[in-house]
């Protein structure tokens, strides 16, 4: 599926980086519940799922928001390394507690 907009440019509506980008998310959502399946060490609860799992569809749908709303690459590239950075701040968090 092919989109044209004003300035006569194509834009693809799944493109690399979306797949790659939504894929990882299903990758870091798959990897507890996999390695679950083979040691004890990874014990996640249902709640860890359902936490993790609104964090990264939240992310990435902040990241979709910001892609296309941005004008300028560099804006665009600030905003998504801003939300990572959200990201990562709220995901070690919830691991260790460095912030207790």
């Amino acid at each position: 599926m092919t989109l044209t907009n004003d300035n006569n440019q194509t834009r693809r509506g799944l493109n690399g980086w979306r797949i790659a980008g939504w894929g990882a998310v299903a990758a870091i959502l798959l990897a507890p519940a996999v390695a679950m399946q083979f040691t004890n060490e990874v014990a996640w609860t249902a709640s860890d799922f359902l936490f993790a799992g609104l964090l990264l569809v939240g992310a990435g749908a902040l990241v979709e928001l910001a892609v296309w709303k941005a004008r300028s690459t560099p804006v665009r590239i600030a905003l998504v390394l801003g939300v990572l950075a959200a990201v990562a701040l709220v995901w070690i968090e919830g691991a260790v507690g460095i912030f207790h």
